[in-house]
């Protein structure tokens, strides 16, 4: 949930996306129509989105699942990189915003690729535990309500295969987390996912400056 990475000037910035990032027509077309949106801000990058894509090839990533649609980019980018028998669990709980996501699904000719589900993400997350899919899962990535990080990501890492790699977005929160004036809720929660990441033996993890931040995490 950013649309640009942090800390980078105008030009600079420019010069990443046009050197550094193969944007599909597609997917530019889809971010300019988020631009109009009443949230646009809630899209990823498209360095973000380039950054996902080459993740899911170099892992040969089959099964995935993603926590928070909103209009599509990250789950156009991440299985229009997926081979064809790829599968894609997409949770998120707003029809309106996911309409747009599946039309674009359509137009790429992925949208047999992704199951979305409209539903509170736990709830999908914990009806795939209990259908035992366990360790079946190659790649995650959570982009929603940030309260509920901690349980989503306890989910996931349950349904990850070892060698699986979760993605977890907006772990910078725009500096917020680093400013101790800061303490509302969401980045107190951040801040309690960060650390405890950090500890986690479970995992192997890097916390990297792309778009507002993002913690990539490979299950032991």
């Amino acid at each position: 949930m950013s649309t640009r990475s942090l800390g980078l000037d105008d030009n600079l910035y420019r010069y990443l996306v046009a050197h550094g990032v193969r944007e599909s027509p597609l997917l530019a077309e889809l971010r300019a129509e988020t631009a109009t949106t009443p949230n646009p801000n809630m899209q990823i990058s498209p360095e973000q989105g380039a950054f996902m894509a080459l993740l899911i090839k170099l892992m040969d990533a089959r099964r995935a699942l993603e926590i928070g649609v909103f209009t599509g980019y990250s789950s156009l980018a991440v299985a229009g990189a997926m081979a064809a028998d790829g599968r894609l669990v997409a949770c998120d709980i707003d029809a309106a915003v996911t309409e747009i996501a599946a039309r674009y699904w359509q137009r790429a000719g992925i949208a047999h690729k992704i199951d979305l589900r409209l539903a509170p993400a736990a709830e999908t997350l914990d009806g795939l535990i209990a259908a035992g899919e366990q360790g079946r899962y190659d790649f995650a990535f959570i982009d929603a309500d940030k309260e509920g990080y901690e349980g989503y990501y306890q989910r996931c890492l349950e349904l990850l295969r070892p060698g699986g790699v979760i993605l977890v977005d907006n772990v910078l929160w725009h500096g917020a987390v680093a400013d101790d004036a800061a303490q509302d809720a969401t980045t107190q929660a951040l801040r309690a996912f960060n650390a405890a990441r950090r500890q986690d033996e479970r995992v192997d993890v890097a916390m990297i400056p792309v778009a507002d931040g993002l913690t990539l995490l490979r299950k032991r």
